[in-house]
């Protein structure tokens, strides 16, 4: 009598072979299934409602995947290659996703026939390389043209990435903002040097790009009031020090015997409370500005003496004021100093919506800027902010790559036929793989006409033809139910987009292939409340 081999803990549960693949497959298709419909000027939004009840409203594949709770392994792939895609190029998190999926899917009939996933992977690896040739070949370069010519080259890139979003009857004047925003930066084009606040309430169309710094107007003390609210060529002093007077340590202990004595005490305290404050206006700043609090006999004695002053400034915001306006963040009070002071021609303070907000132009490095967003909903706004995000990166990536090319599935279904003709003329098993996956690329025009309500197969068919006499840039024309040549019709896409998109759907396809089992241990301690004594109350939890 042998005994019996225990190798891994009891309860893990271990799945492999055949069946196992087939089940990943298939559970990224229901991952595919969930974003399919975002696809495209004509893609649906979904709305998902967190554990907390707060709902988001987004038709950004990547901000989908987020907030999907995802826990099948092999599906959590798909969410990494998204979040991928949005943090290289900003946009085409659906088409990423689509990708990936629809490649599998091509390829599962022949898993399930016995095919080895390792003939099946050289032959997407044999695939992606014709692709990246044929999309570095056919790109389009832009030299860089004179600026009128640049600028509205990167107009209508920008406006391509919006128009899938729910802003995109107002494109045309976002995407004149967005490249006024990027334009302004300097050569690196830090993201985190455009800052977006959103107020609730007006038009879309009066959102405001301001070249410079505007930030909501701070948490403040009684005597703002008196402080004036609006300056010609002032000077910032950018602090993190607190001004105001400090409660006594819990354990302190000081004994005096006489009230004179303690007198001294406090007398000690507001004097170095006011020597703080007379050094900086010493300095000759007009607007103050701290990372600290800034207490009440501090806001009196700045606005008695013509000054403006605004506590606990985010961090970011006193970061981007810094660059715009020079000067730097000081942390005492003693060497504050005119060369530390930053510039800038104009302050005020101005009533938007139901906000304050502070607003400095005319910096003399304005490296940065903000784009104040106004509109209805805060679902919508927040969307509008994702929105403007994709359409900025995709303009700093332009800026970057300066090569283009159609979009609109022009250039998958070129791919496609360039492999379904290399396909034709190679013998054995790859033969028929190379054909499913330039199968697959196909999914992107035939998702847009779904997402339309066209008729997919009849576009499809009129676009193989057409690619097939050489017009390599027609693609689905989505206003016309028609195909049109995408190149003519403006619809342009950074040729970086695509090559980021191929390369990461085919990781991805290929990592899912490559697994043949999944080992799963379970849960130190027993799996949820099933095992052993219910689960324990969290402290102050209502049972």
């Amino acid at each position: 009598m042998q005994p019996q081999i225990v190798l891994l803990k009891e309860g893990t549960d271990t799945s492999q072979g055949k069946p196992q693949l087939v089940s990943n497959i298939n559970a990224c298709q229901s991952i595919v299934d969930a974003v399919r419909t975002t696809l495209g000027p004509r893609g649906m939004d979904k709305l998902i409602v967190d554990g907390h009840g707060k709902a988001t409203i987004s038709n950004d594949g990547a901000t989908i995947m987020k907030l999907l709770d995802i826990v099948h392994p092999a599906a959590k792939t798909l969410v990494d290659i998204a979040k991928s895609q949005d943090a290289e190029v900003g946009d085409g998190t659906t088409s990423v996703v689509l990708l990936a999926g629809e490649i599998l899917k091509q390829v599962k009939p022949f898993i399930e026939e016995g095919v080895h996933p390792r003939i099946v992977i050289k032959a997407i690896r044999k695939a992606l390389q014709l692709c990246m040739d044929k999309i570095n070949e056919m790109a389009v370069r832009i030299e860089k043209q004179s600026k009128e010519q640049q600028r509205a080259l990167l107009q209508k890139c920008a406006a391509t990435a919006m128009s899938s979003k729910l802003i995109h009857q107002q494109k045309d004047f976002f995407s004149k903002m967005v490249v006024e925003a990027v334009l302004t930066l300097d050569d690196l084009l830090p993201l985190n040097m455009i800052g977006i606040k959103k107020i609730t309430g007006g038009s879309l169309e009066e959102s405001q790009l301001v070249s410079g710094v505007a930030f909501k107007k701070t948490f403040s003390y009684a005597g703002f009031e008196m402080a004036p609210k609006s300056y010609k060529n002032c000077k910032i002093a950018l602090l993190n020090i607190e001004l105001e007077l400090k409660a006594e340590r819990d354990n302190a202990e000081i004994r005096v015997d006489n009230v004179k004595e303690y007198q001294k005490i406090v007398d000690a305290e507001w004097q170095i409370l006011y020597n703080k404050l007379a050094k900086i206006h010493e300095s000759g700043a007009n607007v103050v500005l701290s990372k600290l609090p800034i207490g009440d006999v501090a806001t009196q004695y700045f606005a008695d003496r013509n000054m403006f002053c605004a506590g606990r400034v985010p961090e970011e915001d006193l970061k981007r004021t810094m660059k715009s306006c020079g000067g730097a963040v000081m942390t005492t009070a003693n060497d504050i100093k005119p060369s530390v002071l930053g510039h800038c021609d104009d302050f005020e303070e101005i009533q938007i919506g139901g906000e304050r907000f502070n607003v400095f132009k005319g910096c003399p490095n304005a490296t940065t800027c903000t784009i104040i967003l106004r509109g209805g909903a805060e679902q919508f706004l927040e969307e509008t902010e994702r929105s403007l995000h994709d359409a900025i990166m995709i303009v700093r990536r332009t800026i970057k790559h300066d090569s283009v090319v159609a979009g609109g599935g022009a250039i998958e279904m070129e791919l496609s036929k360039i492999l379904r003709d290399y396909s034709r003329t190679i013998a054995g098993k790859e033969q028929l793989l190379i054909a499913a996956i330039a199968k697959g690329l196909e999914i992107i025009p035939r998702q847009l006409c779904d997402n339309a309500g066209f008729d997919a197969t009849n576009i499809l068919n009129k676009l193989r033809q057409k690619h097939a006499q050489g017009g390599q840039w027609y693609g689905v024309d989505i206003t016309k139910e028609d195909i049109a040549d995408n190149f003519q019709e403006c619809v342009w896409e950074p040729s970086i987009i695509k090559i980021n998109a191929l390369t990461a759907a085919a990781e991805a396809a290929i990592m899912i292939l490559s697994v043949d089992e999944t080992i799963k241990s379970p849960k130190s301690g027993g799996d949820g409340p099933m095992a052993g004594a219910p689960m324990g109350r969290g402290m102050g939890r209502p049972m």
